[in-house]
């Protein structure tokens, strides 16, 4: 028999006991891996599960190496260990994993979805997505929202504009993220979408600690005597509350106990920082940048790289263009152009 035949055997023999592995140590609830829900269909792979395939078509993509240039919370921190939206994008993803292989779900649906659902987030975190937001409707009456443009950029503007072909259940965790959108069809994406907030309130917590934004002693008494006194301890508390109430009812839900002292800490978290002064003194910076390179490319579509073909032409295609292009940019590229725009040479360089 050839190397090539013995691969060849070795691979399908890999492929069926993978099958027959998820067949026998998923829950019921669980997703299946098989047989792939595509757009565009196409052969499986001998060696990984569809999700797999999706997991790494997003780890390789454009979209996905930029997240490390893009803001959490703070923009241009001056330290070496603030969140960035890719740490964030990977802090989400282990929780997620934890939770999913505690509850005998589909641990390879979690982490696709997981890595990619802030592929479209803008520069300038959330206040950047809130300036974009403002800025399309005023001028072309549509919506930004960074959990549909996540889904965009894989459905189309990755690849030159072929996209992905990711499953149907990675999609729809990845557009179902946000508290805004119906919840994912999967408990996959059930997780992810309640992680996220795990990781964010738990680590923008960490940052603005560092930030010297908060003090310890500032932070909510109630919520901090349920969850405990340091991040670690939180989301220790937080996923093992999420296992038992899950195993409980069937579905991805939190304890009576923790759910309320979570929400009770995100709200904090909105007053003191996402929306306090420290924070919100950079968004009349931000405004400026991102409001001015809007009107900028409107006004010279010219300037725009070339709209890949399927995201070309129809109406709203200035719009999308435009869009497209600025919630691509990282925070260093988006200053740059503004830079640029707005900077004499001479007093630039």
């Amino acid at each position: 028999m050839s190397i090539v035949s013995d691969l060849d055997s070795v691979a399908a023999s890999f492929a069926r006991r993978r099958a027959e592995e998820e067949e026998r140590t998923l829950s019921p609830l669980a997703a299946r891996s098989y047989p792939a829900r595509r757009a565009r269909a196409e052969e499986d792979c001998e060696l990984r599960t569809p999700f797999q395939r999706d997991r790494d078509r997003i780890v390789h993509s454009k979209a996905f190496r930029r997240l490390t240039h893009k803001t959490q919370v703070f923009v241009a921190p001056a330290g070496d260990h603030y969140r960035t939206r890719l740490t964030h994008t990977l802090e989400v993803t282990t929780i997620s994993r934890t939770l999913a292989r505690a509850l005998r779900l589909n641990e390879d649906l979690v982490e696709a979805i997981g890595l990619g659902h802030d592929l479209g987030h803008p520069p300038f975190g959330h206040i950047g997505e809130e300036v974009l937001d403002r800025c399309a409707k005023q001028r072309f009456g549509v919506d930004f929202r960074h959990n549909e443009h996540s889904l965009r950029v894989v459905d189309v503007l990755e690849r030159d504009g072929a996209g992905l072909n990711l499953t149907e259940q990675v999609r729809d965790g990845i557009v179902g993220h946000s508290s805004r959108a119906p919840a994912p069809a999967t408990l996959e994406g059930r997780i992810v979408r309640v992680i996220d907030r795990v990781a964010y309130i738990n680590h923008d917590i960490d940052d603005a600690l560092r930030a010297g934004v908060l003090r310890a002693d500032e932070l909510p008494a109630e919520p901090i005597a349920v969850l405990g006194s340091d991040s670690s301890a939180r989301i220790d508390a937080l996923v093992h509350d999420m296992v038992e109430s899950s195993e409980r009812a069937g579905d991805i839900v939190q304890g009576e106990d923790a759910g309320p002292a979570m929400s009770a800490l995100r709200e904090f978290m909105f007053e003191r920082v996402y929306l306090g002064a420290e924070v919100r003194a950079e968004h009349a910076k931000i405004d400026t940048v991102l409001s001015t390179l809007f009107a900028h490319y409107v006004a010279h579509p010219e300037l725009l790289p070339a709209a890949p073909a399927r995201a070309a032409g129809g109406e709203g295609a200035l719009a999308r263009r435009v869009i497209d292009y600025l919630a691509g940019m990282t925070d260093r590229y988006c200053i740059g152009q503004y830079t640029r725009l707005e900077v004499p040479s001479a007093v630039a360089g």
